[in-house]
């Protein structure tokens, strides 16, 4: 009986995953091979996508963009998250903070943004004044400045994921190196980093699937410019003259074979790297 009331409590929270999570997915998947306007089966959007510079440049732009910026805000968050870790009074303190910047990205990050490094922002401002003309080194509205948002919003959350890991490192282990005649940098490297592997591997895995599906901050900053594969989605539904649905939906696909694809490989190494410690 207890069996029974418990599935029957799940029917509503089954319900809502078939109409807003399963079923928007099939409709996706089943249009993307559908041809433009009518019934039937063509692989001619994949094809489109596969030999069009527009798009595989997209696709490559949000592949580096998402990669560069899991690398850089992971690296960037595992000492915020030593450290937050080593004092736990501070570390309540940076984890509200965290908590509060962690909802801090879209257009409002954006707008942040190009009021302190836009062509007429804060820092640019000021940096002219000083002599030093920040636009020669640095351009906002560049896959630099993309990546540099991207990071942004990338730490806070990736910090996040990585502070309970930290619990998982032993004291012993570091005075067990210290009594071999270890460094820090042994300890770290041969030890700690070893150990704290597979929940990096787990949050870079989180990190790049975020930003690779990121779009409102790239959008906000570059607009149809941003060689960004969100942004030639919504250029297939949101267009003022032209709306190809079943195009947008196979350049959807494509964007969640990316994901699946490198969730897939990271997971296989946390496996591999568990199996390893294991043995």
């Amino acid at each position: 009986m207890k069996n029974k009331k418990s599935l029957i409590a799940l029917i509503p929270f089954l319900i809502i995953i078939f109409l807003f999570e399963l079923a928007p997915l099939i409709a996706i998947i089943v249009r993307s091979f559908s041809p433009m306007d009518e019934i039937g089966f063509t692989l001619e959007h994949f094809i489109k996508i596969l030999t069009t510079d527009l798009y595989i440049d997209s696709i490559k732009g949000s592949l580096i963009i998402a990669f560069v910026s899991s690398v850089l805000g992971i690296i960037i968050s595992f000492f915020g998250a030593k450290a937050a870790h080593s004092n736990q009074k501070t570390g309540k303190i940076f984890r509200t903070i965290l908590n509060i910047t962690s909802n801090f990205a879209g257009i409002p990050l954006a707008f942040a943004f190009i009021i302190l490094l836009g062509n007429t922002g804060i820092f640019t401002l000021l940096a002219k004044n000083l002599g030093f003309d920040l636009l020669k080194v640095f351009d906002l509205y560049s896959i630099k400045g993309l990546i540099l948002t991207y990071i942004y919003f990338q730490i806070p959350l990736a910090t996040l994921l990585l502070l309970p890991s930290f619990d998982l490192i032993k004291k012993e282990w570091r005075e067990a190196v210290e009594l071999l005649g270890g460094s820090k940098l042994t300890y770290w490297f041969k030890v700690a980093i070893p150990n704290l592997l597979p929940s990096l591997l787990g949050t870079f895995s989180v990190l790049f699937a975020n930003a690779i599906a990121a779009y409102a901050t790239g959008y906000a900053l570059l607009s149809s410019n941003a060689m960004l594969l969100p942004v030639r989605i919504s250029e297939q539904f949101v267009g003022d003259l032209v709306q190809a649905k079943e195009f947008g939906s196979a350049l959807a696909v494509v964007l969640m074979a990316l994901m699946v694809f490198s969730t897939v490989i990271l997971n296989k190494l946390q496996k591999n790297h568990k199996g390893g410690n294991k043995k």
